[in-house]
Formats: C-alpha cells, structure tokens, sequence
C-alpha cells in the first residue's frame, strides 16, 4: 500500500526515485585561487552540485601539487561519490587518480588535463585559445619582433596554448617575417614572474618589442607593467576575462582577452560530476566527445567550450553578459570604444 501511493505521488509530482534519493557528495580538489576566475567557477559549480540535490566539499591546494594529493586523500576519506580536480601539476597527480579509480570514484579532470582514460576532461580549447591570442595580435603585427610569456610549466595548458599560438605566426616566424625575441615560462602564472620575465626580454631586446603573447590575463597585466615602465605599448593579448583586463583594452593597453566563461565550465563540471556519481559511465555524458591531443595521445572522454575574444568591437559581450559593468569595463577608455559611449 505505501509503495502504491508513493508511486502515485511520484506520477503526480513528477519527483523520480534518483530525486529521492539521498543527495551523494561530490569533492572539488581546487589547485589554487590566485586568479579571480576560480572563484566564478566555484560558485557556478557548486549551484549546480546543490541543484541536483548534492554535496559541494572542496579543498585548495595552494599552488602545492604535495597538498592536493594529500587533499584528494582526505576528500575520498570523507566518502565523496566523485571528485572534480582542477590539478596543479599534470605528473605529480597520478597517485590520486589511481586511489579514485580503487575506491570507483569517477573524476573529472577540471581546465586542465589529466591524462588517464579513467578520467573525464572539461575544459574549455586550450588550443583555440592560443590561437585567438595570436590571430588577434597578429592582425595588428604581421611582422616584427614578439615576445612570448608562458604559464607554469608544469599545467599542460601551457602547451596547448602555445600549440594555438604556433598555428598562427608559425609560417611568418619560419619566412623570417616574426621574430621571438624571448619566450619565458612564468612559474606558478604570476603576474610579477610574468613582468620580471617582460623586463628581462626588453632588456635583451634593447626594448626592440612589437607585440606581447601572454598566456593569461594576469600575465599580460605584469607584461604590461613592464612595457609601461619603458614608456612603450604594443598589441598584447591575453586570457581569462579577467575585469583588469577587459579595461585595459577598453583603454587600449591590452589588443584581446579571451573570455572562457567559468559560469558556464563551472555549471557543466557540478552536472557531470553529478551524473558520474549517479552512476551515468564517461561516455554516456550528454556532449561527450573523444579527445587525444595529450603529450601521451591518451583517448579520453571530453567536453570543450569554445571561449569568446573581448576587444575594442566585442566589449559589449562580456557587459551584456553581466560579466562586467559598463562602469567597470569603460573607465578611461578610448573614444571609439562603441559599447562605452
């Protein structure tokens, strides 16, 4: 009799048993919070998590690859049903995914890639990117002297974005038309690595810089820093959204940030997270596709976002959006700025 009748409210209230269910854990291993993205991402994400009637427990390694495994034991202590890790060393992680894969915790490889098939990826394309960051500088600086400012060597994105880059200026570096002038990895994406790595490439350069690649929007703010202090300001490009920078190219100081918008990565890792722990197996992810452009060529389960290119003509997005205000993004900006008159 108690079955018949929740059975008939189920029909009537459209609750599923999954619904009822008690809500699983899902344990969010962040590598770091040093860029203001993550915090976006985060919030984006454990919506999601909570709206499926789930757990958000998360953990911040503190740009510490030995803390996030140490982290990643404690999350599976607490009986997590999936793990979303945003990893801070691609190597360094190995020993947690395989406690995952002996406990049957299914998890989520977050922005960054871990390549094991046991994982799923989530990310938005790397490559793509890269390749936004050089087309948009490169349509300012066909030829001339470039510099390169690089991530922390140890994230894989480092070379995926650098991969987009090479796509762009490849060809004019090899005609001689292009050329790098200093390309300089920045440890742990640290705008002041970032700008002592600019001032040391000026310096060799006789300050003979045309244009600025730099992997992140942090990066690009320290790069700035440094072409400022030498009275100089080329086309610059760089990634995240974040709000300094889509000023500085309402200013002019910055050509391009490519905006992945963590709203929408973060929502779609709490869902995945969500349904990996409901049992849903990696292939049967909604979007799903094969991904194997790995250092290794590993055939992984993926999803990638496209992002969107902030500029002078696509400021309005990311306003529109209510990424940014118009206050925030147009302070001192150019007169022909259109999403700022």
């Amino acid at each position: 009799m108690r079955i018949a009748i929740l059975a008939a409210v189920m029909a009537v209230t459209g609750f599923s048993s999954a619904a009822l269910a008690e809500g699983k854990k899902i344990g969010v291993s962040w590598a770091q919070f040093q860029e203001e993205r993550w915090k976006i991402d985060e919030a984006a994400m454990k919506a999601a998590i909570e709206a499926a009637g789930n757990e958000y427990i998360s953990a911040d390694a503190q740009s510490s690859a030995e803390k996030q495994l140490s982290d990643i034991d404690a999350l599976i202590a607490q009986g997590v049903d999936a793990l979303v890790i945003n990893a801070w060393d691609k190597d360094a992680i190995g020993p947690a995914i395989e406690k995952a894969a002996a406990e049957g915790i299914p998890v989520v490889g977050y922005d960054r890639l871990i390549e094991d098939a046991r994982t799923f990826y989530l990310t938005f394309d790397n490559v793509g990117v890269g390749r936004i960051i050089a087309e948009s500088v490169f349509a300012q600086v066909p030829e001339g002297n470039y510099a390169i400012i690089k991530g922390d060597p140890g994230d894989p994105n480092v070379g995926f974005l650098r991969q987009g880059m090479e796509e762009v200026i490849g060809a004019a570096v090899a005609e001689g038309k292009i050329t790098i002038v200093g390309e300089a990895n920045s440890d742990g994406w640290k705008p002041e690595n970032a700008q002592r790595n600019m001032e040391q490439i000026l310096t060799a350069a006789n300050n003979d810089v045309d244009a600025v690649l730099a992997q992140n929007d942090g990066m690009a703010g320290g790069a700035a820093a440094a072409l400022a202090a030498q009275g100089l300001n080329v086309p610059l490009g760089g990634q995240d959204g974040d709000l300094a920078a889509i000023n500085r190219v309402a200013r002019g100081t910055q050509t391009v940030s490519v905006w992945k918008n963590a709203r929408d990565l973060g929502k779609a890792a709490g869902e995945i997270a969500s349904a990996l722990a409901d049992g849903t197996a990696l292939d049967a992810i909604p979007g799903a596709t094969k991904f194997s452009g790995g250092e290794k060529g590993v055939e992984m389960n993926a999803i990638l976002l496209n992002p969107t290119p902030i500029t002078k003509e696509t400021l309005n997005l990311a306003i529109d959006a209510g990424h940014i205000t118009k206050e925030q993004a147009c302070e001192g900006a150019l007169p022909d700025v259109a999403a700022c008159q």
